[in-house]
Order: C-alpha cells, then structure tokens, then sequence
C-alpha cells in the first residue's frame, strides 16, 4: 500500500486538543482536510505526523510548541493609546481584529485589555504556547 510521502496532497480528518482534553478543532461532520504534504499549508508537526501513513489508518501525536505555533513572543503584545481607536469601532476583551502592519500587510489581533487610555492588542497566534495533541486519519492520497 502506498504510504504518504513529502509533496504527496492527501484527505485527512483530525481532531485538535489540548493538554487539558479542550478540542480547539476538528473536520468532524465536515469534509476532510486537503493540503500537500511539506507545503508549509499546515503546522510543521502536522507534516511531519502523516508523512508514512497509509489510507484508513488512524494515529494519535503530540505535537511541541515548536512544531506547532511557537513559543508567546512578548514582542507580539502590543499597547497603544485608545486615542487611536477608530471612533466607530467599539472594541471589547476577546474581540478579534486586523490592523494594518509595517509592511502593509493584515495581521490578525485580539483585544486583550482596555484601561480609560490605552488598549492592549495582542498578535500571537491563539494556540502559541501551547503542545497540540491530533487524532489524525487518513483518508486518501490523492
């Protein structure tokens, strides 16, 4: 049987927790997930995990920080006058935004804290930090 190798594009269905059993996500009820092995279309744990699966075959795979998102970067934190709010938007904890980078490309943030001035953003990806467990079946090489 076939077995999964790099630049290979395979089906997978997974499901995504984390150290305290949390599902962060998964392709249950869903189509499975596409993407081409080695890619850089998934996290580089991902890859590596389905590299040598066959169709039909299932495993569980922790995956470290540093195959997965990365450490936090403090850097990423960023605190800024409320000044600088647009005034029609109307920010709360937790709210996901995109601002505009230095580059001029869109980089994805969450509102973390809001003090009478200022307002915390935060642009690390939520699962930094954090070792990934994935239930992971093959369901195709294509």
């Amino acid at each position: 049987m076939t077995e999964v190798r790099k630049g290979d594009s395979v089906k997978v269905h997974y499901t995504g927790r984390l150290d305290d059993g949390t599902v962060f996500d998964s392709s249950a009820g869903k189509e499975p997930l596409e993407f081409t092995v080695g890619s850089g279309q998934v996290i580089a744990g991902f890859d590596e995990a389905v590299i040598g699966m066959v169709p039909g075959q299932s495993k569980v795979v922790l995956i470290p920080v540093d195959k997965a998102y990365g450490e936090r970067n403090q850097e990423m934190v960023i605190t800024a006058p409320l000044a600088h709010v647009p005034p029609d938007l109307n920010p709360e904890v937790g709210m996901r935004l995109e601002m505009g980078g230095a580059k001029g490309e869109l980089i994805r943030v969450v509102v973390t804290e809001i003090t009478d001035s200022h307002i915390t953003l935060d642009a690390n990806p939520p699962l930094a930090g954090k070792d990934l467990t994935f239930d992971i079946e093959l369901v195709e090489i294509r």
